[in-house]
Order: C-alpha cells, then structure tokens, then sequence
C-alpha cells in the first residue's frame, strides 16, 4: 500500500491495481498537465495539476465504493478507471480539445488505445482486467461509469473542493463526505441501475449545482483566462498548420511540451511571447447572449474562422490580431442528476427550484468575446459589431476582475 499526503483529502491510501498504476508513464505524465489551464494568470496559486486530482478522484471512488459494498474485480475496475480518467487529456487539459477532436475524432474520455497499450494496458493485464472495460468506464458506460463519469461523479466532487482550495475561491465547498455516503443504485424499472442520492439528500445535490454555478464566473470562464486560452488554441492551431506536428502528437504532449513547441516555431513565437510575458489581447468585444445574433450562436468553426477574417479585413488589421471566442451553448449536466424523494427517484430539476434560478444565471453569465491588441482593440470591436450584427449599445464595456458572485445576482430575470 502507499500512501500520499493531499492538501484535500489529508492522507489517501493507494493499493492493488491502482498503486500499480501510479508510476506508469501515462499517470506520471499527468503531472505537467495543469488541471486549470491558463487560470493561473488570474489566481497565481493555481498550479495544480491532473496527477493529484486523479490521486483524489480515486480515494473518493474507493470511498463511495466501501460504501456500497463492491468489492472484488468490479471495485478493481471502477478504482483503475478513476486513477486513469484523465489520462486522454491534451495539454493544458480541456482548452485544446476542440481542436484536436476536430482533426481526430476524440475527445479526452476516448482512451481504448491509450489503456490497451504499453505500461497501462500490461498493468490491467497483470491484474486480470479488460482494458476496454476500463475504457468503457471512463467514458461513463453503464451504471458504474456513472460513478467516474456521471451527473454524480466523484471526478466533479474532487475538482470543485480542489479548484477552490487552490484558487482561493470558497464557492467550490461541497461536503465530499456526505456525497459518497449518501450515493446508492436503484432499479430504474427496466432492470438496470441507476446511481442516485438516498432519500434527503435534495440540498446534497443542490450544493453541487450551486459550487459549480459560483465557480463559473470567478474561475473557469474569467476573462483573463478565455483570452490566455484562446490564445493557445490559435497557437496550436498555427502550429499543426505550420510543422509536421499531428494532432495526435499535440494531444499527447504535456504542458511543457506544448510551450516549448511554439516557442520554437517562427509562425507562433509572437503569441508564445505574449503567453509567457502576460502580454495578452485585450477585450474588444464582450457581449451578452441575447443581444449575439442567433447565425453567431449556430455558427461552427469554419464559419467562426471566416468570421474572424472578415473582422480583420474591416478593422484594416491582420488575420492574426483577431480572435473570435463563442462559447458553447449553456448547459447544466448536474441539473438531470437523480435524487430520492418520498421514495420515488427523481430528477433534480424536476425537484428543486433552484435550477431554474441558476440556469438563468448561467445564461446571463454567458459571454462572446473578440480579442486583439491593445492598439487595435477599438477598430476591432466596431468591425466586430457591424460584422457579427451586434448591437454596440449591448455590448458589457466593463469587465470588474475576479470580483465575487453573490446569490442577489441570480435573482435577476427569473
């Protein structure tokens, strides 16, 4: 058995398939991975990364598992795919995954090769297990996926107390404890399980919905980091234009590896330069969702891209010097988590009023953003507006940084 120290969950234990797993070079690379990207220019203390957040995601899976009374080559399966869930991840984990998904059809979760091959695949061979059942696992498949890769997973409860703790931030707080022991499966009438939270436990449910809502804002969609971000993805993006460099090479590349790439390639060095100095685009446009016209929200990449050249074109600055950045359609994945009510399992939307409230805060969190250079930021936002049919009178002209979200602000528009 090992035994490591967290800053989150003090001591975890680590036995049988998993410690085998620890030092093999797909988990140890995890360790140059940043669980958080670029939001380390906004919050300096967070440089954790996605080797200890798979440490806790397994102690939490073996914690729920002791719980429900799984034991034996099932636990097995479940403590393995939650030590290697974030083993697919490209560097600066989710932030380059549109574009390598785009040029190789997977995404982070896609990890049959990964975990049927070398010291991962002869590790769960020695101990007896399928790989692709493993694999299956982390992409969520079956009722026991659900624990690793679910509305109720052990990844969310990790990340969100992890995030939290090394940003600063408070509002990640949840009562990991209290999660894992109230966890359970049910039959959901057609002879399958389904994983759920025991009877009073609406508030358990509630307060994840209400960490992730609060930490949105604040951190994984703050300005400084959607900017950083987007200008990585165009690096990358002029990287695998300008080398022999793959896709699949990028997404298997740790955060050092990537930097050190466009450092070294004449086509990206400018932006490379402006990552590693903090010399970031500034905003020329931030709007809100409703006054970005319906052809912007539906528009796919290549439509984004020509998009970001006619902008160009009409503020007289080069290609380079625009970045366009729509964010997905919101969406609240938690919100269809099943709880235990008087007996009968329901979903948490169906129960809790307050995810309406907070489905209408994401909305009205949501942001298009246009990047470019300080200089060019005015001629950029007025091309910007005519170009993407915005409303210059609806565009937000102020950004407050890392300022704190408070309930009052959910109450708005419902």
């Amino acid at each position: 058995m090992i035994t490591v120290k967290d800053t989150v969950h003090d001591h975890i234990e680590i036995d049988g398939v998993a410690a085998d797993l620890l030092d093999t070079p797909a988990v140890q690379r995890l360790r140059h991975v940043k669980q958080l990207g670029t939001v380390q220019l906004v919050y300096p203390s967070a440089n954790h990364t996605r080797f200890e957040h798979s440490l806790g995601v397994y102690h939490l899976a073996s914690r729920a598992l002791d719980h429900l009374g799984i034991e034996g080559a099932r636990a097995d399966r479940i403590e393995a795919a939650a030590m290697l869930h974030d083993v697919g991840h490209g560097p600066f984990s989710h932030n380059l995954e549109p574009l390598t998904h785009r040029r190789t059809g997977k995404y982070h979760d896609d990890v049959d090769e990964l975990l049927a091959t070398g010291a991962v695949g002869a590790v769960l061979r020695d101990h007896d297990l399928d790989p692709d059942r493993i694999a299956g696992l982390v992409a969520g498949e079956g009722p026991y996926g659900g624990l690793v890769s679910g509305e109720l997973d052990v990844d969310r409860m990790d990340y969100l107390v992890r995030d939290a703790y090394h940003t600063g931030v408070p509002y990640g707080t949840i009562d990991t404890e209290r999660f894992v022991r109230e966890l359970t499966f049910v039959d959901d009438g057609t002879g399958d399980d389904t994983l759920v939270l025991d009877e009073g436990n609406v508030q358990t449910a509630e307060s994840l919905l209400l960490a992730r809502a609060l930490m949105n804002p604040v951190v994984y969609t703050h300005h400084v980091a959607r900017i950083s971000k987007a200008m990585l993805r165009r690096a990358a993006t002029d990287l695998l234009d300008a080398t022999p460099t793959t896709a699949a090479e990028l997404r298997r590349m740790d955060d050092h590896d990537f930097l050190a790439a466009i450092r070294c390639c004449p086509e990206t060095a400018e932006l490379s330069r402006r990552y590693d100095e903090r010399d970031l685009y500034k905003l020329a446009v931030w709007a809100e969702y409703d006054d970005v016209p319906e052809r912007v929200h539906e528009a796919g990449h290549d439509a984004e891209t020509a998009l970001e050249r006619e902008i160009a074109e009409e503020a007289g600055v080069a290609r380079q010097h625009v970045i366009l950045d729509v964010p997905p359609e919101p969406s609240m994945r938690e919100s269809t988590a099943r709880v235990t009510v008087n007996g009968e399992v329901r979903r948490l939307e169906r129960q809790s009023p307050l995810v309406s409230a907070l489905r209408t805060a994401q909305r009205n969190q949501w942001r298009l953003g246009v990047y470019a250079p300080r200089p060019a930021t005015d001629r950029v936002g007025r091309a910007a507006a005519d170009v993407l049919g915005l409303d210059p009178d609806g565009l937000v002209a102020e950004v407050r940084g890392a300022m704190p979200t408070t309930l009052d602000e959910f109450r708005g528009g419902t």
